[in-house]
């Protein structure tokens, strides 16, 4: 089935943007809220994600230092990522971090809820709840 774009924007508050980039580019930040491990094969610059006893593999197809990281899933589509995005607020200052991924169109609810939960964590390691 096709696989769906879609967005979600969450607000980090004060969190730093050498914090929040640490966070979604890092293997050591990327372990604390996204997947249980994180490892890098440094030859093939490919990530290994391992929830529990499932792993996937990602490579970063684009990155902007401070700004913004793509990854692409090794054994999917190549048009299907997921995208961190960086942006500090005009007005107030404070930092959003913005999601890009695909979902199937009755996944989408679910994939969203999923993001919701594993940004909260991030936000409880950050201290910006």
């Amino acid at each position: 089935m096709l696989q769906e774009k879609f967005h979600i924007e969450f607000l980090m508050g004060s969190a730093s943007q050498s914090s929040l980039w640490r966070m979604i580019s890092q293997i050591d930040g990327l372990s604390e809220w996204f997947a249980d491990e994180v490892a890098m094969d440094e030859n093939e610059s490919v990530y290994t994600f391992t929830w529990g006893k499932s792993d996937s593999q990602a490579e970063i197809v684009q990155s902007r230092p401070q700004v913004s990281v793509r990854y692409r899933w090794i054994d999917d589509d190549e048009s299907v990522y997921f995208e961190f995005r960086l942006r500090k607020l005009d007005l107030s200052g404070d930092m959003t971090l913005e999601v890009t991924d695909f979902a199937e169109p009755d996944d989408k609810g679910d994939a969203i809820t999923l993001w919701e939960s594993q940004v909260e964590e991030m936000k409880r390691r950050l201290g910006v709840l």
